[in-house]
């Protein structure tokens, strides 16, 4: 029988590290374990004693293989192989191996995909990626998680069905105390026993009790046996054989150096000692339970040492991670507004995470507070994130459908023939085309081209047509180039000129025609000339000058040229403006002489201004009159 509970105890060691290592959390989530104020109450649930203990990796768990150098199509191989073993309660940690080392390779192949994109043209902000073979792993992962549940309900199942068969041994217990023959009653309750032990565990909420209630009648059964004192002897005498075995173990195990596998296997010991072992003898009882007490309190101060240890050393990662924190938050705050911008931050983001937890753990007190605010501070990250990609993406699909619209306008007048509006047209549309913003880049260098096509085809028609008209109007410009060199050859400065030989030439220089706009000078050479002639002229001021003004407005009119006829309407207002502004002054600074006489030299020089300003606000005047009435 020692034989087959060293066997027991071995396997149930090697259980419950499977069991603590597949119920491993993170490091935030992960509760920190109390420790029994009552180490002497060696009937405390097994299951709870396990789950309050530091998840480290014991010494003498079977070591995971190297995953990282299969490919993903070898780790889904792997893991569909490992699954179909069905042995679901020993493979969790060889799963979540696999699981790891495929995400780490399936997240550096996106990578390389998505820098492969970027790097032909794309936008990052565009890529996308889909994998056949991830979806079949996840399938695969679904799969395991379904028959992890299935497992769990069956072994809970299970439990339930051992606690209706057990509470009905415990029911023929107390009926064997109350009708049984005391000469058969040992060897009946022998066998219910037997019947008791061999079935497995309960649900966790009921063990208690259901080895309470157990206990209680057996006592009756030793009870009503106290005239067999010999057959109860016997069996105290096995059960301080065994227990004494325990205690061995119990006081081995707490001289050995790994704390953790030694209270996971005192765990082991004392659920053996409460449900597979009876009582011993009176005399016995007391001092076979102070050894397994006292090697149960060595190893349960050990531990209290070493959490003590580890909560010292918690401690400092306090200011540590609080300091993370704080940079999270700022970064959280940062009003990013730009996708390189965005980007930079995603990196920094993850930078400070993985610093946050590379730090290590907290005290349980400041653990789920230091979490939640992590957790908090990161969805709100990803929040804004996420609201300004869905802004720009929108942005994105507004400039595209405003630069769709301008593409089709474009490819509808392209073939105008009315180019001179068409012209004006095309500039509007390519003015507006730059005061639209950035779209995808998989579609920006097609919108683009496409654009830029029907600009072309148009400004090469509208260029061919003006490249004909243009010959003629350089010939113009050498007929009047030539005719200027013999105007300024014909005259000299004594020769007297009259008005009739003045308009003849302006009426000659008109016959030429116009000129390419490039070379519109030859037009105001020749004007310079007129002005001179004109200047020599015994004639009116008024006359002249608008004689003059009227030349070369002329020209401005033949040559289409209405953005100068504009600026002259604007400079001749202006000039009226201020001449009339100076008379308005030059009247007030007569009121400073008022008691001077009239042949005052300042009064007569005032006066004579006045005049000036007159004659001219008269034939500026007349200039603007003659511009209105061209409209």
């Amino acid at each position: 029988m020692l034989d087959e509970k060293n066997k027991q105890i071995e396997n149930e060691k090697k259980e419950t590290v499977v069991s603590s290592e597949t119920t491993k959390q993170t490091e935030e989530n992960q509760p920190i374990p109390k420790e029994n104020s009552n180490t002497s109450d060696v009937k405390s649930d097994v299951k709870s004693e396990e789950e309050s203990q530091p998840k480290k990796e014991s010494s003498k768990e079977t070591k995971i293989a190297d995953y990282s150098i299969l490919s993903l199509e070898e780790l889904h191989t792997v893991l569909k192989e490992l699954i179909s073993t069905g042995k679901i309660s020993s493979i969790r940690n060889e799963v979540n191996a696999i699981k790891k080392a495929y995400d780490k390779k399936f997240t550096e192949l996106i990578a390389a995909k998505k820098k492969e994109f970027v790097d032909a043209g794309g936008n990052a902000i565009d890529f996308h990626f889909k994998s056949e073979e991830k979806y079949a792993f996840n399938d695969t992962l679904k799969e395991y998680k379904k028959q992890t549940q299935q497992h769990f309900k069956q072994l809970e199942d299970q439990r339930n069905a051992n606690f209706i068969a057990k509470t009905e041994i415990i029911g023929k217990i107390k009926d064997l105390v109350s009708n049984a023959e005391s000469s058969t009653l040992y060897n009946e309750f022998k066998e219910l026993r037997e019947q008791f032990f061999q079935l497995g565990p309960v649900p966790h909420d009921k063990n208690e009790d259901t080895w309470q209630t157990y206990r209680f009648y057996e006592q009756q059964v030793y009870d009503v046996l106290h005239l067999k004192s010999d057959l109860r002897d016997l069996d105290f005498k096995h059960n301080l054989v065994e227990k004494t075995k325990l205690v061995e173990r119990a006081e081995a195990i707490a001289k050995e150096e790994n704390v953790d596998d030694a209270f996971k296997e005192l765990q082991i010991l004392h659920r053996l000692w409460k449900e597979d072992i009876g009582p011993v003898a009176r005399e016995f009882r007391d001092t076979i339970w102070d050894r397994f007490k006292a090697a149960t309190e060595e190893i349960h101060n050990k531990r209290h040492a070493l959490m003590a240890e580890l909560e010292a050393k918690w401690e400092k990662n306090i200011p540590k991670k609080e300091a993370i924190l704080e940079k999270i938050e700022e970064l959280v705050k940062e009003d990013i507004n730009s996708h390189n911008g965005w980007q930079s931050k995603i990196k920094e983001m993850q930078v400070l995470r993985d610093t946050y937890f590379n730090i290590g753990k907290l005290p349980k007190e400041k653990s789920e507070e230091f979490w939640q605010k992590l957790k908090k501070l990161t969805k709100t990250f990803n929040k804004n994130k996420n609201n300004f990609y869905k802004d720009l993406k929108q942005s994105y699909q507004d400039n595209l459908d405003k630069k769709q619209a301008l593409i089709d306008k474009a490819n509808e007048l392209k073939d105008s023939d009315d180019l001179e509006k068409t012209t004006d047209l095309y500039k509007k549309i390519q003015a507006e085309w730059k005061t639209i913003g950035h779209v995808p880049k998989k579609f920006s260098d097609k919108m683009w081209k496409e654009f830029r096509n029907a600009c072309n085809h148009f400004f090469d028609r509208l260029h061919a047509e003006k490249d004909e008209a243009n010959k003629e109007l350089i010939a113009v410009f050498e007929e009047k180039k030539e005719y200027l060199k013999n105007l300024k050859e014909s005259l000299s400065d004594e020769a007297e000129v009259a008005i009739d030989d003045v308009k003849k030439f302006i009426k000659e220089w008109k016959s030429f025609g116009n000129v390419p706009s490039n070379m519109r000078f030859i037009d105001s050479k020749f004007n310079k000339v007129i002005d001179q002639l004109f200047s020599k002229l015994d004639m009116d001021k008024r006359d002249s000058a608008m004689m003059r003004f009227k030349n070369n407005i002329d020209n401005s009119i033949e040559s289409n040229d209405t953005r100068k006829l504009e600026k002259e309407a604007f400079f001749i207002r202006k000039k009226i403006e201020d001449i009339t502004k100076e008379i308005k002054l030059l009247e007030n600074n007569l009121g400073f002489f008022s008691n001077a006489t009239p042949d005052n030299p300042l009064v007569k020089n005032v006066y004579k201004n006045i005049k000036k300003h007159q004659e001219d606000l008269t034939i500026w005047k007349d200039k603007l009159n003659y511009l209105r009435s061209l409209d």
